[in-house]
């Protein structure tokens, strides 16, 4: 069977892919890495990695939306067996684990390019929502309204990044309770809303 060109890009470009990801596992290149320097760590060329993904920041965020979305299918595992409150804890604990370390501080370093250039990392900057829809889901799930649900999916992501990047700047400042104040955070949350007495 022949390829489409496309098929074929698409292909290889994957192929690239999954080098890269049996070659750093877990972590990821550092930001001081050439592309040079990781083409020789995976036995492939500098060229051929900045056709398929133009850059060492692309290289970076094709891994991450690649060892998020394998890492969330876990979590999503665990979101079906339990509670909101269970999958917040589930998803603190997945990207505080020290071996994360280096794909916690490449997601930041990500994010900050993709501030100023949305458009070069649209598939990244997509693919960052999947985490606040399963806690939105499981929101509704234990009876708030879709709006409130979101809310509080979003508010509760954007907590657990603000802190995995207070650790970041500032190592040893997070509480080890963190985990437990983001869930009392839900004692706020917005309550399924009841209808005004006629």
């Amino acid at each position: 069977m022949i390829l489409s060109t496309s098929q074929s890009n698409g292909s290889a470009r994957q192929r690239l892919l999954v080098r890269l990801l049996d070659v750093f596992g877990e972590a990821l290149p550092p930001p001081e890495m050439s592309l040079r320097e990781i083409a020789a760590r995976i036995e492939s060329s500098h060229a051929l990695l900045r056709y398929h993904f133009g850059s060492l920041p692309g290289v970076l965020a094709a891994m991450l939306t690649a060892q998020r979305s394998r890492d969330n299918e876990a979590l999503l595992e665990a979101a079906k067996q339990g509670t909101f409150d269970d999958f917040v804890g589930a998803i603190w604990r997945a990207y505080t684990r020290p071996e994360q370390l280096s794909r916690v501080r490449g997601f930041f370093y990500v994010v900050g390019l993709a501030a100023y250039a949305p458009d070069d990392f649209r598939e990244f900057v997509e693919s960052i929502d999947d985490l606040t829809v399963m806690l939105s889901s499981l929101a509704e799930r234990e009876g708030l309204e879709a709006k409130d649900a979101r809310e509080v999916a979003t508010i509760t992501i954007a907590a657990i990044r603000g802190l995995l990047l207070q650790e970041l700047l500032t190592p040893g400042t997070r509480s080890e309770d963190a985990g437990t104040l983001i869930l009392r955070m839900r004692e706020g949350r917005a309550a399924p809303r009841s209808r005004p007495e006629r």
